[in-house]
């Protein structure tokens, strides 16, 4: 619908109404509505949807469409990053937020600092997922404000062009409303626990859930030790859960991420149900570290397997868990790929120690000579060194091509004094290329980095206190600070008009008329930065 076909459906709502509208602005109704294209979260999550499915398809022609997201834990945060995305590259295209749980854990629980392990609200998740889209939509109704503005000022000048030109604009207005990848851990509880969240979830906006094969309450970070896995049926119920969860909501297209974390998980907590040899259930079992006993070696509490006519003992823990054998961790994360994307994930997610290619691809492989168009969501993580994993793998590289490598030692190539190294160049190089060389080699769909803002906003605090308590006092803020958001264009230096200043401006117009108190005067300081 066009602009003015919307002010004239308007103009019809408001006269059908009689004279108790008649101080109702067509025109201004029919801003506010173009402002909030958006009214609830589930139609956020169905428009959100269809642009993933649409990317995956992208994604499958060519794998130069691969998608990017980052991490973040406030909605100012996520408006502050789209803001950017449409100011430097004009569009929003396959680029998402991500909403990591360590993050809602570390940054957003009531108990305060949480480590990432479930321990927080579940309800602080679809609130975060309400408060980001929040921010996005106030992102969209700022801009079209302004466009708002510039109209009316067309339309003083009595300026043609200019008035069809913004209308078209206006028109063709793109959302900061972008796909969100939401972490629902492992589930928080059974599947009737996480089919109810997902829901919450969804409503809130949400269009792609990611869930864990971890035990709900033994869950870990990814990227650290102590992660028990469940079996496969377990993790299949929770799958099952969430896609009730989107199709009775109305989402069909709903997006569902399955992680697994077996790689660096050595513990299940439960031996799988088993009814014959070879299905689901001894596979997995098959993994267990067992020894082959005889009856007189039977203890009390033992617990047995019995397996091609052989009477196994599988390793338990003090802790009551069972050990897995060592050097299982990619076969069973290929079998979990496999099996999740048979059981109707739509997506995989791989949590490996390293980010490395090689690696990853030899995964993937083996997961698509059963599912060819198998893809996978890749967290870019903070918790690898980035700097060291590459300088080693190009040290590797090097020694194995019978380069001179005499000037480099490989357990201190973090060392600064190798920064200005061919070495060290060619690891950054590898770095820069990451993403589109694992998209095109290792079936990486969607590159997210989990907590980039959680490290920036620490990084930028550390020198704004060294700055500004030390010796440049107010100039560490004014010179690395404002003068820095001025020369850059970034739109928050007039963080009046940012917090909605002129949207509340434009409401108090529209609501009572000649008789408004506005803030945006002559006297607003913000005026100060209109130059910029």
């Amino acid at each position: 619908m066009t602009y003015q076909q919307t002010i004239a459906k308007m103009n019809e709502t408001i006269a059908s109404n009689g004279a108790p509208w008649d101080a109702i602005d067509a025109e201004a109704a029919a801003r506010m509505q173009i402002q909030n294209r958006f009214p609830t979260g589930l139609d956020i999550a169905r428009y959100t949807a269809k642009i993933m499915r649409d990317d995956m398809k992208a994604y499958d022609n060519d794998p130069a469409n691969y998608t990017q997201s980052l991490g973040c834990w406030h909605g100012f945060i996520a408006q502050q990053k789209m803001i950017s995305i449409k100011k430097h590259f004009g569009s929003t295209k396959r680029r998402y937020l991500y909403l990591s749980g360590w993050m809602v854990a570390a940054l957003r629980s009531e108990f305060g600092p949480l480590p990432d392990q479930s321990m927080h609200e579940k309800t602080s998740v679809p609130a975060l997922i309400e408060e980001l889209y929040t921010f996005l939509k106030q992102a969209d109704a700022r801009e079209l404000g302004g466009l708002f503005r510039e109209l009316d000022a067309a339309k003083e000048a009595s300026d043609a062009v200019n008035i069809h030109r913004l209308q078209r604009k206006i028109e063709e207005h793109q959302t900061h409303v972008v796909p969100i990848i939401a972490d629902i851990d492992a589930g928080f509880g059974n599947a009737e626990a996480t089919y109810l969240l997902a829901k919450k979830m969804i409503e809130a906006g949400a269009c792609a859930l990611q869930i864990e094969n971890q035990v709900s309450d033994e869950k870990q970070c990814g990227h650290q030790d102590g992660k028990v896995t469940v079996p496969h049926e377990d993790f299949h119920q929770k799958i099952r859960a969430i896609r009730y969860a989107f199709l009775e909501l109305g989402v069909p297209d709903g997006i569902i991420v399955a992680r697994t974390d077996s790689l660096g998980a050595g513990l299940t907590k439960q031996i799988a149900y088993t009814t014959e040899e070879g299905d689901l259930g001894d596979q997995y079992n098959a993994f267990l570290d067992c020894e082959e006993v005889s009856p007189e070696d039977m203890k009390n509490g033992d617990v047995f397997l019995s397996r091609e006519g052989k009477l196994l003992r599988p390793k338990r823990l003090p802790s009551n868990l069972f050990q897995f054998r060592e050097g299982t961790g990619e076969d069973r994360c290929v079998l979990d790929g496999i099996t999740s994307l048979q059981a109707g994930a739509d997506l995989l997610w791989i949590e490996t120690e390293k980010p490395h290619i090689g690696q990853i691809g030899g995964m993937v492989k083996r997961i698509r000579e059963v599912i060819p168009n198998a893809k996978l969501v890749y967290n870019n993580s903070p918790s690898f060194n980035w700097t060291l994993n590459f300088r080693q793998q190009v040290f590797d590289a090097w020694k194995e091509e019978g380069r001179d490598l005499t000037n480099y030692d490989r357990a201190r190539l973090m060392d600064a004094e190798y920064d200005e190294t061919e070495l060290a160049a060619e690891a950054d190089a590898r770095i820069q290329t990451f993403q589109a060389d694992a998209a095109r080699e290792a079936g990486i769909f969607h590159h997210l980095i989990t907590l980039p803002t959680y490290h920036t906003a620490a990084l930028s605090t550390d020198n704004l206190a060294k700055r500004y308590f030390g010796d440049e006092g107010m100039l560490g803020y004014v010179k690395n600070v404002q003068r820095e958001e001025i020369r850059q264009g970034i739109a928050c230096v007039k963080h009046q008009n940012m917090a909605g200043s002129d949207i509340g401006d434009d409401h108090k117009e529209y609501f009572a008329g000649e008789a408004a108190l506005k803030a945006g005067g002559a006297d607003n300081t913000m005026n100060q930065f209109e130059a910029a």
